[in-house]
């Protein structure tokens, strides 16, 4: 049986589950709304509203990025750091004088360039994805301080910096980029046969390269596309803050993780999707945003994401022993 085929012949329940598995994020996600709405006056203003929907935006990029390589049984620690550091790129090319329209061009083809680092220290040296990813989060976030000398970048051009406060149709541009990412990754990843291999590749890599599958290709690709949704958001960040700093977004990774475990994403690969992540990023931006207005101390969010990433782990292994 190929790929192709195997990919049609997966089992009715399991998609009736995924089905009521996506229903119930959503249901948890407007229960959440409902609530805060009720607990607190400030939820439902259009400005807490914006507010929630931009941190939202970011995270939900970071987390689309992130199951691409889930999917195929790795991880990738380094994308808050990536977040800052191209962050500080952008603002030291825009700040040099580089066209805006070039320089967030040239800051995607880095992040790129660290996605495919990343996929040869896998592949060619044969490293752990936590290793060699852990060591690109110290190492880069050390370069853009040595870059900017400990302190920051401040980013001069009002059309740039402006972009991220911007509405469009009275929704946030930033929920347009997390739209302008979902689309084309949802058709990268359910309707192409590219999809199909990552899926494939983390379910069993050896039966997949039997299968004619280019194993080292898929995995180069997955970090590819998670480093290049990691470097758009550090764009999007430099563009909300106005600044080039190598230490924000500190942290941003495990947001980033626990987004897509929440959305269904299975640590152990060959399970997750695109819409899964984004319900999960704006759960964990809703809890977050909640927090904030009850005066709740930020570090009772932490061991909330923790206690969410330790349950969804839990049960996505009942579940895949059930299958």
């Amino acid at each position: 049986m190929t790929i192709s085929s195997a990919e049609n012949a997966a089992p009715a329940p399991r998609k009736r589950m995924n089905i009521l598995f996506s229903l119930t994020l959503v249901g948890l996600l407007l229960f959440l709304w409902l609530l805060l709405g009720v607990w607190t006056t400030s939820f439902w203003t259009p400005l807490n509203i914006s507010n929630l929907l931009r941190q939202g935006s970011m995270t939900a990029i970071l987390a689309v990025g992130q199951t691409f390589v889930i999917i195929t049984a790795g991880i990738d620690l380094s994308v808050g750091a990536i977040v800052g550091f191209t962050g500080v790129i952008i603002a030291w090319l825009i700040q040099a004088g580089v066209p805006v329209w070039l320089s967030i061009i040239l800051t995607l083809l880095l992040g790129a360039a660290i996605g495919a680092f990343h996929g040869f220290g896998i592949v060619k040296m044969g490293l752990p994805p936590f290793i060699i990813t852990l060591a690109t989060l110290t190492a880069l976030r050390g370069i853009g301080l040595v870059i900017t000398n400990g302190s920051t970048i401040s980013i001069t051009n009002d059309d740039f910096t402006n972009f991220a406060t911007a509405n469009f149709l009275g929704i946030p541009s930033l929920f347009w980029m997390v739209i302008l990412v979902a689309i084309p990754g949802y058709i990268f990843l359910h309707l192409s046969r590219w999809g199909r291999y990552l899926f494939s590749v983390g379910s069993n890599r050896e039966a997949a390269r039997l299968s004619g599958v280019k194993v080292d290709l898929i995995i180069y690709l997955a970090y590819i596309l998670s480093a290049t949704c990691a470097a758009f958001v550090g764009v999007l960040l430099a563009s909300r803050i106005g600044i080039g700093n190598a230490t924000q977004a500190d942290g941003w990774e495990l947001q980033a993780i626990a987004s897509s475990v929440i959305g269904g994403t299975s640590l152990f690969g060959a399970i997750g999707s695109i819409h899964g992540p984004l319900i999960g990023a704006f759960i964990l931006a809703t809890i977050n945003n909640g927090a904030n207005l009850l005066n709740v101390n930020s570090f009772w969010q932490r061991i909330i994401t923790g206690a969410l990433i330790i349950l969804i782990v839990y049960f996505d292994q009942l579940r895949r022993r059930r299958m």
